[in-house]
C-alpha cells in the first residue's frame, strides 16, 4: 500500500513512517526539513502543510493518508492542525483518495477520564486545557469538525499525555474516553498504521488510545508540559 505520512518528522511521525515500511508499505513522509530526516525506507519529500499545492503533490498516487501533525504548547495562535488538514483533505478529493487517519486528544471527548481523582479531574486536565494548551486544543477542534466534514473515510485517533517507549505494548483502544492518562508514541504510531490499512476499522469514529503498562508519573509529565513538551 503506498502511504504518505504528515508530520513525519515529530517523535510519533517517525515511528508511524519506520513501521510502515517494515511492514512493507511505500512509504513517502513528508516535512518541511528533509535534510533532517532520520528514517530509513521512506521517500522523503519537502512540504509545508500549508502550501496546498505541495500537499496535492504529496498525496497525488497514494492509497492512504495519515497526519501525525503536532505542535508544542503555546499562548499563540494555533493553525497548523485545521489549516492542514484543510488542505491534505482537498488533496485527497482532487486525487481520489479516500482513507485518511489523523490525531488529536483524548481532552477531546469532553468527558472526565474514568477512575481519576479529583485533583487530576478538577484542576490538572482543566488547567492544561484552558491555559497551557488553549490554542492547541482550540485547533485540534477545528481539525475534528474539517474532518468531519470532509466526506471522507476518515478516522481520528485521541491518545493520552504522550511519553517515548522502546516498544509497542498490549495498548487499549476503545470508541469512548478509556481509563489511564497516557499514550506511548509507539502504541500511538501502531494504531495509527493499523487503522491506516487495515480493512473494516473504525471509519467514522473517534478513537481512544490508551498504554496501561510503564507509563510515567503525573509529576514527569507536568514537568515535561511546563518546559514546553513535545509536539505528537
Amino acid at each position: 500500500m503506498n502511504i504518505v505520512v504528515f508530520g513525519a518528522n515529530g517523535p510519533t511521525g517517525r515511528l508511524v513512517v519506520a513501521r510502515a515500511a517494515e511492514a512493507g508499505h511505500t512509504v513517502t513522509a513528508v516535512t518541511r526539513r528533509p535534510d533532517a530526516f532520520p528514517v530509513p525506507g521512506a521517500r522523503v519529500m519537502a512540504a509545508d502543510v500549508h502550501d496546498a499545492a505541495a500537499v496535492s503533490a504529496a498525496v497525488a498516487g497514494q492509497h492512504a493518508v495519515i497526519s501525525a501533525l503536532g505542535v508544542p504548547y503555546t499562548r499563540d495562535p494555533v493553525t497548523v492542525y485545521s489549516g492542514g488538514i484543510t488542505h491534505i483533505a482537498e488533496a485527497m478529493r482532487e486525487h481520489g483518495v479516500l482513507r485518511l487517519v489523523a490525531v488529536t486528544s483524548t481532552v477531546l471527548f469532553g468527558t472526565p477520564a474514568p477512575g481519576e481523582n479529583f485533583l487530576f479531574r478538577r484542576v490538572l486536565e482543566p488547567s492544561l486545557m484552558r491555559f497551557m494548551g488553549r490554542t492547541v486544543y482550540e485547533d485540534m477542534r477545528r481539525m475534528e469538525e474539517i474532518v468531519r466534514a470532509s466526506g471522507l473515510d476518515w478516522t481520528v485517533l485521541r491518545p493520552g499525555g504522550l511519553f517515548d517507549a522502546e516498544r509497542a505494548s498490549d495498548y487499549g483502544t476503545g470508541t469512548a474516553r478509556l481509563a489511564g492518562r497516557y499514550t506511548a508514541r509507539v502504541d500511538l504510531a501502531c494504531e495509527l498504521v493499523r487503522q491506516a490499512v487495515e480493512e473494516r476499522c473504525q471509519v467514522g469514529e473517534f478513537v481512544d488510545v490508551r498504554t496501561t503498562v510503564g507509563t510515567p508519573s503525573l509529576l514527569d509529565l507536568m514537568r515535561k508540559e511546563a518546559v514546553g513538551g513535545k509536539a505528537a
